[in-house]
Order: structure tokens, then C-alpha cells, then sequence
């Protein structure tokens, strides 16, 4: 058993995931538990139990305090309170998580968000391997984004470097075929987030206003492959989103990879057709920005939370 080992959890609204990774990104253990819905207190007690069983399984046990423990988690921490803010799981928001884990796992605990875990991930041994700005976008029952400079995490000044999913949608149309001005109303208290019309309800809730029926993103994505007209349609919209939606990326940061996650990263079309429409509205004459699908796919956001420790 090597000694360089690191720790990562993925907290997510339906999974918990544990990973021990070596120096090399070799993976040593994993685990997953359903996350404990609405109840924080039992939230805290699956984590520490995977982690328990990481230390048992790895012959880790009275090492805790030197095995520093990574979480990636769908919100962030002020760096004011040091409570969780901005979680659409919500059972999070306002808890002193980094603290409760602390006291309770006897070691450090570095909590960030899950996208800007998947942005690390992507980048030290992933899709962008070897870039040094890197975005790393999750498109699935939330929307939002992590950034990567040099292999490490940029939190920003206020540690929400990244959160694009809360920004309005970028030239909103007006048109009956799109009905995009005022958007949909977001759990955040405003209209027309990015989210809200990026993440897989969104492409839902989209097909259902112009077809009248129900259907899950994946059926939808299907349809379309099946030669519908009304998921096509959908679909296309849901892309010409995201390409004025990544547009603002690219103008402000200019990154050399945008990397997707999430349930609707895995839709193939989105990595031609989105390229071939954000030219538009990106302030360049040229764009050499790849878009690309994260090459660990669901096992990005543990894998960067383990990564979060690797420079100590």
C-alpha cells in the first residue's frame, strides 16, 4: 500500500461517492451510498462511514489525520461564514459543512464546488491534460461551472469564480418559437437563468411548451435520433442556448477547453453543432476554444475532489 494516497467525495443530490486515488491517479478504492434526501445530519453520517470503510479497506485506520479528505459538492462555501451557500441541495445551505466534517473525521477537509472539481479533474489527467485555462461546465439537474489555470482551481474573490449558470441567458429572443424573454423562474429568485433552460429540465420543459407532451431529456435526445420533428427542434434550440450561453465564456476568459459533465454532456450532437453556431456571438475572428466531453465521465467530480489536495 503506497503511502501518497489521496481521499475524494462527490456529495451529489442522489449519490454520495467515495475514491482513493494514488499519486498517479490510480484508483485504490471506491464506493458509492444514496444520499440521505432532506436529513443534513444523516448526510454527515454517510460520509464519515465511507470514509470509515476507505480507511478499513486500505489499512488506513489511525492515519486519519494525515489523509485529508476532498468534497465536491453542488455549492460553495462563503469565504465570510464559511457556510454553504448557493446548493440547490438545499438541506446544505447555510451549514458550517467544512467544520461538522472536521470535528467529526478528526482531519482536514477541503470542500469545493463540484464543477470546479470537475474542471481540476479534466485537466490534470483528463480531457484537457495540458492546458492551462480550462473551464469545466456541468449541464445536468443543475447548471454550472468550475475554472482551471495551471492545473489548480480558481475560486475568485468571492469563491464563485465560475458560476455562469445564474447569469440571465445571452441575447434573449423574442420570437414565438423560442419564447425566451422572461424565462423560466429559477429556485435562485430570478427569471431566465442560464440554468433553467441549460440543464436537463430545461430541454424538457422546452419540448413539453412546443409539443404538449411530457418527456425526459434522454427520450427527447432519442426521438430526435428517431426523426422527430418536435424533439429536432428542441434539440436545436437547446444547442443554439448553449452556444451563446458558452459565447460569454469564451469573451471572458478566452479558455483553451471547455469541458462538459453532467447527464447532458453525454448528447454527441452538442460537440458539432454548438461550434459551428457560438462563432456568432464570440469576439474574435476565429475560434480555437474545443469543446469536449469530460473523459472520466460521472467519475470526474470525485477524482477532482481527491486532486483538490494533491499540492497540500
Amino acid at each position: 500500500m503506497k503511502d501518497d494516497v489521496l481521499l475524494g467525495i462527490d456529495l451529489g443530490g442522489t449519490k454520495i461517492e467515495c475514491a482513493v486515488l494514488d499519486a498517479d491517479g490510480s484508483v485504490f478504492w471506491r464506493r458509492r451510498l444514496l444520499t440521505p434526501q432532506g436529513d443534513y445530519p444523516k448526510t454527515l453520517a454517510a460520509i464519515a462511514e465511507l470514509v470509515r470503510q476507505a480507511e478499513l479497506a486500505l489499512g488506513l485506520s489511525g492515519r486519519a489525520n494525515n489523509l485529508p479528505v476532498g468534497i465536491g459538492i453542488p455549492g460553495s462555501v462563503s469565504p465570510v461564514s464559511g457556510l454553504i451557500r448557493n446548493a440547490n441541495s438545499t438541506v446544505l445551505n447555510g451549514k458550517p459543512l467544512v467544520r461538522d466534517l472536521e470535528q467529526l473525521l478528526h482531519c482536514r477537509v477541503r470542500v469545493r464546488n463540484d464543477a470546479n472539481c470537475l474542471a481540476v479533474s479534466e485537466t490534470v489527467d483528463g480531457a484537457a491534460q495540458g492546458a492551462r485555462v480550462v473551464v469545466g461546465m456541468i449541464l445536468g439537474t443543475g447548471v454550472g461551472a468550475g475554472i482551471a489555470i495551471d492545473g489548480r482551481e480558481w475560486l475568485g474573490a468571492n469563491g464563485i469564480a465560475g458560476e455562469w449558470g445564474h447569469n440571465p441567458l445571452p441575447w434573449p429572443r423574442a420570437a414565438a418559437a423560442w419564447r425566451e424573454f422572461p424565462g423560466p423562474p429559477c429556485w435562485c429568485g430570478h427569471e431566465g437563468c442560464i440554468e433553467t433552460w441549460l440543464s436537463g429540465n430545461g430541454l424538457a420543459n422546452d419540448y413539453a411548451a412546443h409539443s404538449g407532451e411530457q418527456l425526459a431529456a434522454p427520450s427527447i435526445v432519442g426521438a430526435m435520433r428517431g426523426g422527430n420533428s418536435d424533439a429536432r427542434a428542441s434539440v436545436v434550440r437547446y444547442c443554439d442556448r448553449l452556444a451563446r450561453s458558452l459565447a460569454h465564456v469564451i469573451n471572458l476568459l478566452d479558455p483553451e477547453i471547455i469541458v462538459l459533465g453532467g447527464g447532458m454532456s453525454n448528447v454527441a450532437e452538442i460537440y458539432e453543432e454548438v461550434p459551428q453556431r457560438w462563432g456568432r456571438w464570440v469576439f474574435s475572428d476565429v475560434v480555437r476554444t474545443r469543446l469536449v466531453p469530460a473523459l472520466h465521465g460521472d467519475s470526474s467530480g470525485v477524482r477532482g475532489a481527491a486532486w483538490l489536495w494533491r499540492h497540500g
